[in-house]
């Protein structure tokens, strides 16, 4: 005699086809999710080192300007404070930690299926 779980994937293997179909569906929304978080990290830890290089370089040329023309002028301080402002946003970004954990949905239905092949045993 088979255990009723056999019996059932016997008659209907449709079933465990729909069912990992399901799973395969749900680890893909959650790993484009993921992927879409990571993404944006690393295109902010991009934007953070363009704009450190940018900030150090526009620094380095107003210094140079400012040594050359002997003369204090507001845009020597400016063009490179803007730099360093959007530097300390990027960076910001891009610690702030993830959002949700990963693939939480995955590991509640996993749990909930291991349930209930526990209740049907």
């Amino acid at each position: 005699m088979l255990h009723p779980l056999f019996s059932t994937l016997i008659r209907r293997p449709d079933l465990l086809v729909d069912h990992m179909a399901a799973y395969a569906a749900l680890v893909q929304e959650e790993a484009s999710e993921t992927g879409a978080e990571l993404l944006n990290r690393s295109l902010a830890w991009a934007a953070v080192a363009v704009c450190a290089l940018l900030f150090l370089m526009l620094s380095g040329v107003a210094l140079m300007l400012g040594a050359m023309l002997n003369q204090f002028h507001w845009a020597l301080i400016a063009v490179p404070a803007v730099m360093l402002v959007l530097l300390a946003l990027a960076f910001v970004k891009a610690r702030r930690p993830l959002s949700t954990s990963q693939f939480t949905e995955v590991k509640a239905q996993f749990t909930r299926d291991a349930q209930a092949l526990r209740a049907v045993a």
